[in-house]
Parts: structure tokens; C-alpha cells; sequence
């Protein structure tokens, strides 16, 4: 039933709402009061003609609401659910009218077209003149009043729901199968790809960390290198110690005939000697803490080599392999898991076109025995 009428800015009318109770209602009035008036606005929010006439005066818009207190199984729930529009609770049609001439249509705040809006009024209100029997002449209200006759509206709504449970089956399968198609498309590639993450086994920050490692022992090679020239030149092969040993025992066979002369000099060359021996020592130290296996560097950037090589044939940064690795091995999990699936959808969708056969001939046997006593 109509519930209630808002009218706001039409013609002659600032601001109007009227509610509506069971029964009949009846507005009466004297040629003139505007009772023709409220019927446009009403039309108007049914989906009816717009004109930027029907704008009050010095205003930019006019708009008329109207609210419908509906059962569950009204056929105008079920053409604003074929909408997909909400029709819990109320269903509230409203027009916007703009004195340019444009108008919007909503139902239930959903923007719709107004053939749509026109439609769904059709189904909620009838506008009776002296020969206007419109509804009985509409061969799409013919069902509806044949169903009502018969008192077969709820099985209809029942049928309806059956209808539209049907419908999401057939699409619930139908995508399911589209997906495991593609599944079964990609589970050669998966499988591979499953074997090739898995034996490589990458780690996340892996490539970091042997990128580090790889630029320490290069820098250590040069560091050792280094030390072993320093070492060769102080304490190995071209050290100046026996050359300078040699020179300070001279010098100190010499020391009895000039001493004041010449211990200034052998003391120097002697401590100079116990420095670079003492630079020999370290140097050897630092030159064994600073070799490395070159075959570690190798294995280092041979594991390098195959991340980078697996990142890019997988086109992703190396720190993601592992959670790719992941992604693919739940993917293929999820291939067997999609084939029982697509059994469940199945038998949900022969249940549901059996629940719908048996519904609609059943309400088809009923309609066929209404029509007969109508």
C-alpha cells in the first residue's frame, strides 16, 4: 500500500506530506483546490511525463516521494531486485524534476532510468479515469491478477526465489568452470614452477646477504693482497732487517775506536731493526686472518647467478621468489581442491532445477485451474 506522499516545489505546492493508513483515503475538494495537482506530482513520481512547468515558480527543481509498504512477494520487488536494487524494507520511488526540463529517477536512492521507474510503478499503482482500465488491458499485469484470483501469489514468490536461486547456481558453476579450465591451462607451468622454487629453495633477504658477502671477500682479496706486499717487503724476501744487521754489527766492532761517534748510530739501526721485525710479525698475523677459499666466493655468486636468473624468468625482484614460491604450491593445492568443487556446484545446480521444475508445475497446475474458474 502507499504509505506516504512527499511532494516539495510542484506547481503550486511549498512543502506537503501525506500519510497514508489502511483503508481507503479519499482527498476531496472544490474545482481548483488542487487535487489534480497531487495526482501529477504522484504521476510524476510513478515514472510519469516530466515538464519544467510542473516546477513552482522562481525555483530550480521540485521533486515528489513516494513510499510503498510492499509484502515480501510484490512483483515490484522483484522487478527492483532484477535492478539489483535493495528492496529491503520500504520501496520509495522519487523524481527530481528541474525546470530546464531534466528530471532523475531513484528508486530506494539508487539512481535508475525512468522506463525503469515507470515500470516499477506500473506495478504498484493503477490510475483509474472514466474509461481507464489500463491493468486489465496489460498483458504484463494478466499474470499477477490471475495469481492473486487463484491465491497463488506466495507460491509465485516461492517460484521466483526458486528461479533466482537457479540462476546463481548456473553462474556459480559456469564461473567455476571457467576458473578450473584456466587451472588446468597452467597446472603443466605450475607444477614445474613448484619443482624449480622448491629445489632452489630461496630465502627471503637471501640476495642481500650474499651480495654483502660476495663484496666482503672481493674486498678482503684486495686487503690480503696488499698485506702480502707490505710482508714481502718488511719481513720477507726484500726485507732490509739482514742488510741493516749486518751494517750495525760493523759498526759495533767499530764503537771501541770511536765510541762517541758511532753509538748514536747503532742505536738507532738497532731499534729501527726491532721495529721492522716487529712489522714482519704483525704483517704475517694480519696475512694468515685474511685468506679466504676462493671457492666460497664461487659458490657465492653461483647462488647469486641462479636467484637473479630465477627472478628474471619469473619476471620478479629476487625477494619475492619465495613468496611466489608459495603462491604457486597453494595454486596447484588449489587445483584438486577446485576439481571437487565443481561436483558440489553441480549437484547444488541439479538440486535447484529440481526444486524449481517442481515448483513452477506445480504453480503452472494451479494457474491453469484459476484461469478455468476465472
Amino acid at each position: 500500500m502507499l504509505a506516504q506522499l512527499s511532494i516539495r516545489d510542484i506547481v503550486l505546492i511549498d512543502r506537503l506530506d501525506l500519510a497514508f493508513h489502511d483503508g481507503l483515503s479519499v482527498l476531496t475538494g472544490e474545482t481548483g483546490a488542487g487535487k489534480s495537482i497531487l495526482l501529477d506530482g504522484f504521476s510524476l513520481a510513478l515514472g510519469g511525463r516530466g515538464d519544467g512547468g510542473l516546477v513552482r515558480h522562481g525555483e530550480t527543481q521540485g521533486q515528489v516521494s513516494a513510499v510503498f509498504d510492499l509484502p515480501l512477494s510484490h512483483p515490484a520487488r522483484a522487478l527492483a531486485q532484477a535492478q539489483e536494487i535493495d528492496t529491503d524494507g520500504d520501496l520509495i520511488l522519487r523524481r527530481v524534476q528541474y525546470a530546464d526540463g531534466r528530471t532523475r529517477a531513484f528508486i530506494n536512492d539508487q539512481p535508475v532510468s525512468v522506463q525503469i521507474l515507470r515500470m516499477v510503478g506500473a506495478a504498484l499503482v493503477e490510475i483509474h479515469g472514466q474509461h481507464d482500465d489500463r491493468a486489465l488491458t496489460d498483458p504484463a499485469q494478466h499474470r499477477s491478477i490471475l495469481d492473486g484470483f487463484g491465491e497463488l501469489t506466495r507460491q509465485a514468490g516461492e517460484v521466483a526465489q526458486a528461479s533466482d536461486v537457479l540462476k546463481r547456481a548456473r553462474q556459480a558453476l559456469q564461473s567455476q568452470r571457467m576458473r578450473v579450465e584456466t587451472a588446468r591451462k597452467e597446472a603443466d607451468f605450475l607444477r614445474h614452477a613448484v619443482a624449480e622454487l622448491g629445489k632452489l629453495a630461496p630465502e627471503p633477504g637471501e640476495e642481500e646477504a650474499l651480495a654483502a658477502q660476495r663484496q666482503g671477500m672481493m674486498q678482503a682479496e684486495k686487503v690480503a693482497r696488499d698485506i702480502a706486499e707490505a710482508y714481502e717487503a718488511v719481513g720477507g724476501g726484500a726485507s732490509p732487517v739482514p742488510g741493516l744487521s749486518g751494517v750495525l754489527r760493523r759498526l759495533e766492532r767499530r764503537a771501541v775506536q770511536a765510541p762517541g761517534l758511532i753509538d748514536p748510530s747503532t742505536a738507532a739501526l738497532n731499534t729501527a731493526i726491532v721495529a721492522l721485525e716487529e712489522a714482519g710479525e704483525a704483517l704475517a698475523v694480519a696475512m694468515r686472518a685474511a685468506e679466504y677459499d676462493p671457492r666460497v666466493l664461487e659458490r657465492v655468486e653461483e647462488r647469486l647467478f641462479a636467484l637473479r636468473a630465477a627472478a628474471r624468468k619469473f619476471d620478479v625482484p629476487v625477494d619475492a621468489l619465495p613468496a611466489l614460491a608459495e603462491t604457486m604450491a597453494a595454486d596447484l593445492a588449489a587445483l584438486d581442491e577446485s576439481e571437487g568443487s565443481l561436483k558440489r556446484l553441480e549437484a547444488e545446480l541439479a538440486e535447484a532445477e529440481a526444486a524449481y521444475i517442481a515448483g513452477a508445475t506445480a504453480l503452472s497446475a494451479g494457474r491453469v485451474r484459476a484461469a478455468s474458474a476465472l
